[in-house]
């Protein structure tokens, strides 16, 4: 499958990740929440509801489906028949604009075979009945194809049986087709609506008596399928969590601590109170590590709307005992970091010797990379909601985590994680900043102390400045090359304060399930490899942001393979495609990586060289590799797996005579197996890359005295739109391989792509991140090269 796009408006990609995001919320369509939840109960004709207390069992399992692969496939886990036809399918995964809600849909319709025009979908609350919920990792299709295939097939073959039996005949005579059983030899039909009354009473089977459809049958699955949020998010409808509305409600601001772990020393709240439209000012517990999901305390103004409650917290007098972090200085902290990289670290795997072939080497290449934080800085800024009622909470909130949030609440407010609600709203952006629930727990907090329901909602200020951080990296690495100028040994050293600082604050080395994103299994054929790491302290909360390390380890190794072409004076695609060599298959833990796949069987998912030597190839043909370039143009190419799929990327730059930058083109192969929706995967390719480009171009968060230094848009940019390629080529490989991340492996080779590019067009070179600040684009000509 290939796109073409050939205007600015190549940002839809990016931006409908911000946008197009959906959910149920308390009052829709003028009909409360409450009310209808009683009319759908009364209606028990449904299939699904039947099921929830019929032969499937009470606790909604059925023998055979509770652990197939991917998790419970119960099919009334997923999915209602109501009387009307109407195939009311449940979404367990969060819907911020990857278009969960219809790939999902699209599987269980397929298997179900259903009328794409009766499918609606209903957003799941959080509960550990639906398995993982966690939306985040680029797995929901990879982690559920299978399972709601099952679930389709388990409900369909029950309606054939419903109707065989009804008509007297044997289910093997019957066909099922688009909401409708069919018995050929007497000429009878009946729709899925008027057969699951009688299906809800008959036992669920086992998989082994399921039949899949073959891939030549799928009707839905590999397909462009319509989008389900889109035509809604045009008219309006839909609810974010920012949107939710409930009776009686209060609003609430806090003014965090300015630097992690600070505390709050004294507060004069006199002027905030006097504000108009304040109800209350609340000193919020102080936060200590580990900081976890746990709220981060200050002190929370709550108004009778948000815009009274930013005012009253212009108006605290708060003064900060900002604590040890408050010595942090990003730059200085970049510097210790590279010297760390300089410094032999903790192996992390390890072939052949390459001390030894570094010190025979004819040429002896050297470079450092540095990426500095990254901001998530999703469109909706976090937001939510909760009510009381007793000692139960209610919860709406646009999250990623559903379950963690609802262990997260249960664990700060004293109460079972049972009498925790999650509502999961649709989230307007997320990059993996609404996988952290500390500002659900910061709503459900505030709800129980004013008694009335609350909606927190965090600024453009509070996301930069208080959320958790991509982390600083810096990167060195050396490799040899013999008197042909090919590479003999490669030695990489790592260095970032991991995640795991944000649960243990004494952790300072990398995880292994850190360095599998891009730097455990690097897929280079060489004799000698070795990969390092080193120890960082952590001085904010770090996260995860979309494709983790891969940015960063992606960055350096690629752009490292094109300095290598150019020492070797080879063309650097060419000298790419034997880097990678050979097609063969790696598995990093024959040398000693503890790599765990992305969570996913190395011999089902196995790292396939050959797999990214194609998109490889693809990329470059797409861009015309080769070919005569206006002076000042320059390609660059790089290529990355990561969660699972394989993606290259050839980036063309122009650079005028006076430094300034612009992108002219952008060509991308993806291999992501078996892809569920064409098009929507095309938008995530389009939309990853950007968002690369953007950070590789301007984004920075950097600390002074502990506080991070950006605030709003107007101090940290993203790229816009008439920034953007004006000509962008998506290919999609067809594949029969199973599905692969799709929202995230388009980000790693945007910035090394980039880089690679500008140096083939001005002979800079580009090592550290960001190229540009918030003023810039222009290109300091006058440098032989930017470095760390």
């Amino acid at each position: 499958m290939q796109r073409v796009l050939r205007s600015s408006f190549v940002t839809k990609g990016w931006l409908l990740m911000f946008i197009e995001d959906p959910l149920v919320q308390e009052k829709q369509r003028g009909v409360d929440r409450r009310t209808f939840i009683k009319a759908s109960a009364a209606g028990a004709l449904s299939l699904g509801v039947v099921l929830r207390f019929g032969k499937a069992g009470a606790d909604g399992t059925a023998a055979g489906l509770e652990n197939v692969r991917g998790g419970n496939a119960t099919p009334s886990l997923f999915i209602t028949i109501e009387p009307s036809g109407t195939v009311k399918i449940t979404c367990h995964r969060s819907e911020m604009g990857q278009q969960v809600w219809t790939a999902l849909a699209q599987i269980v319709a397929d298997e179900l075979e259903a009328r794409w025009d009766d499918v609606e979908v209903v957003q799941a609350i959080g509960h550990p009945k639906y398995g993982d919920q966690n939306t985040d990792g680029s797995r929901s299709v990879r982690y559920n194809l299978h399972r709601l295939r099952v679930a389709g097939a388990a409900m369909r073959a029950m309606l054939v049986a419903a109707a065989a039996k009804e008509w007297n005949v044997a289910p093997a005579d019957c066909t099922s087709e688009q909401g409708r059983v069919h018995h050929a030899a007497s000429d009878r039909s009946a729709s899925y609506g008027e057969l699951a009354s009688a299906a809800a009473e008959l036992t669920v089977p086992g998989e082994a008596d399921i039949t899949l459809k073959e891939r030549a049958q799928w009707r839905y699955i590999g397909k462009g399928t319509p989008s389900l949020t889109v035509p809604r998010i045009v008219k309006g409808e839909g609810t974010f969590g920012i949107d939710v509305q409930l009776p009686d409600m209060l609003h609430a601001v806090i003014a965090h601590p300015p630097v992690l772990f600070a505390t709050i020393a004294s507060v004069d709240d006199s002027e905030a109170r006097k504000t108009p439209g304040v109800v209350d000012v609340v000193r919020m517990d102080t936060v200590t590590p580990p900081a976890a999901f746990k709220p981060l305390g200050g002190v929370a103004v709550i108004a009778r709307n948000t815009w009274a409650a930013i005012q009253g917290r212009k108006a605290l007098k708060i003064e900060w005992d900002r604590g040890d972090n408050a010595s942090y200085d990003s730059e200085t902290y970049a510097q210790s970091l590279m010297e760390t990289a300089r410094r032999p670290g903790e192996v992390r795997r390890i072939r052949g010797d390459v001390d030894s072939a570094l010190q025979s080497a004819a040429t002896h290449v050297t470079a450092e990379y540095y990426a500095p934080h990254l901001a998530q800085a999703p469109m909706e800024p976090p937001a939510a909601t909760a009510r009381w009622s007793g000692d139960t909470v209610e919860c709406w909130a646009c999250t990623q985590t559903p379950q963690a949030s609802r262990r997260t609440v249960a664990g700060v407010c004293g109460v079972a994680e049972d009498n925790v609600t999650i509502n999961v709203t649709w989230l307007g952006g997320a990059f993996g900043r609404k996988s952290k629930p500390d500002f659900v727990a910061e709503a459900a907090i505030l709800a129980r102390q004013a008694g009335k329901p609350v909606k927190v909602t965090w600024t453009r200020e509070d996301d930069l400045q208080n959320g958790y951080l991509h982390s600083v990296s810096a990167q060195r690495l050396e490799a040899g090359l013999n008197d042909k100028g090919q590479c003999t040994a490669l030695l990489h050293r790592t260095v970032f304060p991991p995640i795991g600082s944000t649960f243990d604050p004494s952790s300072t080395m990398p995880s292994a399930g850190e360095l599998r994103l891009g730097a455990a299994d690097n897929p280079f054929a060489l004799e000698n490899l070795r990969l390092e790491s080193g120890a960082a302290q952590a001085h904010v909360r770090i996260g995860w942001l979309r494709s983790v390390c891969n940015v960063y380890h992606a960055f350096a190794i690629q752009s490292f393979a094109a300095e290598l072409a150019a020492a070797a004076g080879r063309d650097a695609k060419d000298y790419l495609l034997e880097l990678i060599g050979p097609p063969r298959t790696i598995d990093p833990n024959t040398e000693g990586a503890d790599y765990d796949n992305y969570g996913s069987p190395l011999e089902e998912y196995p790292i396939d060289t050959g797999r990214l030597a194609h998109v490889t190839r693809k990329a470059a043909e797409m861009a015309g590799w080769g070919r005569d370039l206006p002076k000042g143009h320059g390609l660059g190419i790089a290529a990355h797996r990561s969660f699972v799929s394989y993606v290259a990327t050839v980036v063309e730059v122009a650079v005028a005579d006076d430094g300034t930058l612009t992108i002219p083109g952008v060509w991308s192969a993806m291999d992501a197996g078996t892809v569920v929706n064409t098009n929507h995967s095309a938008s995530q390719m389009e939309g990853g890359t950007l968002y690369g480009l953007s950070n590789a171009l301007y984004g920075e968060l950097s600390a002074k005295n502990g506080v991070i230094q950006q605030a709003n848009f107007p101090d940290w940019r993203i790229m816009r739109m008439r920034e953007a390629p004006r000509h962008f080529e998506v290919h999609i490989v067809e594949s029969n391989a199973p599905p692969g991340g799709v929202g995230e492996p388009p980000t790693p080779p945007a910035a090394p792509a980039l880089a690679n590019a500008i140096f083939a067009a001005t002979g800079l070179r580009i090592r550290r991140l960001p190229i540009f600040g918030k003023d810039g684009n222009k290109l300091d000509l006058t440098q032989q090269e930017k470095s760390s």
